[in-house]
């Protein structure tokens, strides 16, 4: 049987399932230094195999990872869902940026629309997010979508860190969920500019 991948929609951006005219972008991405904290950089081969696994992962687990496209001109900017290959020990929440879309707030923005549509139409009942512990930026993502570093977790490989994200009850209505909402208004004001270091 087919899965059907839906659609979501945001402020700025549609989620679609991957597509194989989306892979130059994606191999781009997983064949340079970008990729340092996914296990790469990988080689041609890999990444193929990698993008092949994404696209797979839908049909075997009935979700999976969307690419991110602007609404507007329908360039990609990355991608964003879940994930649970063979022995992950939860499902999880990910993402990847394409290193000149980062620092605008569009995995945030996806990340946001993926979790709520795991919760409210697939039931999940949480997740969690496995990122290096030296990746700064992703840990900072996962701290402002509400998810907690879990040290008790079972990690994938001992070399990750567990970010464990807010129930559908903790979210819901929450003071932080507004606060998601709101700084997805302010990334999709044109003239708004962010302090500091650029986030994804």
């Amino acid at each position: 049987m087919t899965v059907s991948i839906p659609t979501l929609e945001t402020k700025r951006l549609i989620l679609r399932g991957p597509e194989p005219d989306d892979y130059p972008d994606f191999k781009a991405t997983f064949t340079s230094y970008r990729a340092r904290f996914m296990g790469g950089p990988l080689n041609a081969y890999e990444s193929w195999m990698l993008y092949a696994a994404e696209i797979g992962h839908w049909q075997i687990r009935g979700f999976g990872m969307w690419m991110i496209h602007d609404k507007a001109t329908d360039e990609t900017y990355g991608m964003a869902g879940g994930w649970k290959p063979a022995k992950w020990p939860e499902q999880e929440l990910a993402w990847v940026i394409w290193p000149d879309a980062a620092g605008h707030g569009y995995a945030l923005e996806a990340v946001d629309a993926a979790r709520r549509y795991f919760y409210s139409q697939l039931g999940w009942d949480g997740a969690v997010s496995y990122i290096d512990p030296k990746n700064l930026d992703s840990i900072r993502l996962a701290e402002r979508l509400g998810a907690v570093k879990d040290k008790s977790a079972q990690t994938i490989d001992g070399n990750d860190a567990v970010y464990r994200h807010p129930s559908p009850a903790q979210l819901d209505g929450s003071q932080l969920a507004h606060g998601i909402e709101m700084e997805i208004g302010h990334y999709a004001d044109p003239l708004f500019k962010p302090k500091g270091w650029a986030l994804d």
